[in-house]
């Protein structure tokens, strides 16, 4: 489990992920980049608080749903072209931390197929709501 559950905001919280998400994105600023979507993987926490997301129907309108996760980042792909990868993690870290229930978020990108002699390359954002501070 990620050391980020130990800052005293995200005591009481429950860790929801999603892994490996991956989507073609129009990405990029070199020229060799501006031609075709590139092959981007996503890995998101997020850190919500367990009193307002323990399911006592066991039912999805008692927990955040996972498919809101993957609407955000599809959203801001549709876009259209970005040129940074910090551009876009940080747009969607943003739009994640605006849900009501999460307290804290961790976005990272990662471009899968710019270098022949790497796995990836990419950035990763962990934000804390304001109001948890």
């Amino acid at each position: 489990m990620p050391s980020d559950l130990l800052h005293p905001a995200l005591a009481g919280c429950r860790r929801l992920f999603l892994r490996d998400y991956e989507l073609p994105v129009r990405i990029g600023i070199h020229d060799f980049e501006q031609a075709a979507p590139q092959r981007m993987r996503f890995n998101v926490d997020l850190y919500v608080p367990l009193e307002s997301t323990t399911p006592g129907r066991d039912h999805i309108d008692e927990v955040v749903d996972y498919d809101f996760v993957r609407e955000v980042i599809r959203r801001r792909v549709a876009v259209g072209h970005i040129g940074l990868q910090e551009t876009l993690v940080d747009h969607v870290a943003a739009q994640l931390l605006a849900h009501p229930l999460v307290r804290a978020v961790r976005v990272a990108g990662e471009k899968a197929d710019v270098y022949p002699d790497c796995d990836a390359v990419g950035v990763e954002v962990f934000v804390l709501k304001e109001s948890v501070r």
